[in-house]
């Protein structure tokens, strides 16, 4: 018993090093990349796997029709960039074989597709979350997910944490025993410093009036309730934003209420909580298949759809068709970052005309719908009418 806890010790100081090692890095920080500074400015288009390919190709065709200009120009690059399969993830055995981590680290913004994941029971190794490992690499820490549907008078923005919390070190708990397993949540001050303040400053900006923090801080003490401390101090910086905060359990709740949730602006929360939180809220909207997400640091951003790689899809010969609304949306919020606003106006009111107002062409996934290209096609038609 004793060489079995003396194991984890040596392997839970491995992983303290590490983040005390990520803290350090996280105090040396600057600013924010000026985009306006650069000669040039490269995204990069990473299609992934499954369905991914198949989907960013085409939004990718909807951001060089609407920066056609620039692109032309040389102000704007598109670097297309392969490799993040699974299948050569798996080879590598790398969350993000190193010769694409450089490639993408050579662009300013990604658009990227899904990635597949292995679980247990999968045939791939226990490779990490290609997600995951991107964000920690790129330090991209403030997941962003807007989900908008005036009829039902919701307006909300998910500021969810993208580097700590519950997947910080995900794929590097252990088994002390063969009846104990142990998994970490990770907290740091500066990594909630920023997440929150970059959720009141988009607040302060884009006038909104209330800021709602999710924890489980009356049951997980130490780094909920760290969060929530860190949310309570930074608050009083800001007088004229209302701060309010919800547990987890009862905020999924509050979600479905029909009276409570219009009350709702921009929630900050920890990373596990915000994943689940906002695929509930992206139901309101459609599905996760129509929503996308920002994940921004410091230096890079990457913007990506929030559903899997759908990998069923293609080997049944269907990924044709899949839906690459989800991608499109990032993709303009990828727009709206980089500061083509008015581009990014155009696109979102595209997309609310093909998929609610107008509709002349429905995805089904199957060859009863339309294929992605024929919806991308659809969408530049509108844009140019716009």
């Amino acid at each position: 018993m004793t060489d079995f806890i003396q194991a984890a010790k040596d392997q839970f100081g491995k992983l303290l090093e590490e983040q005390l090692k990520r803290v350090e890095v996280m105090k040396q920080q600057g600013d924010f990349l000026n985009y306006k500074d650069l000669d040039k400015l490269i995204i990069g288009v990473c299609g992934g796997d499954g369905i991914g390919p198949a989907i960013t190709s085409q939004a990718s065709r909807v951001l060089k029709y609407l920066l056609k200009k620039d692109v032309e120009s040389g102000k704007v690059e598109f670097k297309n960039i392969e490799g993040l399969t699974i299948e050569r993830r798996a080879a590598e055995q790398a969350a993000i074989p190193a010769e694409v981590l450089k490639e993408l680290k050579e662009c300013h913004v990604i658009l990227k597709g899904p990635t597949t994941t292995p679980r247990k029971g999968d045939p791939w190794p226990n490779v990490e979350s290609a997600n995951v490992a991107m964000r920690k690499e790129l330090d991209l820490f403030a997941n962003v997910r807007p989900v908008r549907i005036p009829e039902q008078g919701i307006d909300w923005t998910f500021y969810r944490e993208n580097t700590e919390g519950a997947y910080a070190v995900g794929s590097k708990g252990f088994h002390v025993t063969s009846d104990l397993g142990v998994d970490f949540t990770v907290v740091t001050t500066q990594g909630t410093e920023r997440i929150i303040r970059a959720a009141f400053e988009y607040a302060k900006a884009n006038n909104k009036t209330r800021v709602t923090a999710v924890t489980k801080a009356n049951i997980i003490k130490t780094t909920d309730g760290k969060f929530l401390e860190i949310f309570n101090e930074i608050a009083k910086e800001y007088p004229d934003i209302t701060a309010d905060d919800w547990y987890i359990d009862i905020m999924t709740a509050k979600l479905v209420d029909e009276k409570r949730r219009k009350e709702f602006q921009v929630l900050v929360l920890p990373n596990l909580y915000g994943d689940i939180l906002t695929d509930e809220a992206a139901e309101f909207q459609g599905g996760v298949g129509t929503a996308g997400s920002a994940n921004i640091g410091k230096r890079y951003s990457m913007f990506e759809a929030i559903h899997g790689s759908a990998p069923r899809m293609v080997d049944e010969g269907r990924d044709i068709y899949a839906d690459p609304c989800s991608v499109i949306r990032a993709g303009a919020m990828l727009l709206a970052h980089i500061g083509y606003t008015a581009e990014a106006d155009q696109l979102y009111k595209a997309l609310d005309i093909c998929t609610v107002t107008e509709r002349k062409l429905v995805i089904t996934g199957r060859n009863t719908g339309a294929t992605s290209a024929e919806f991308a096609d659809y969408l530049m038609e509108t844009i140019e009418k716009l």
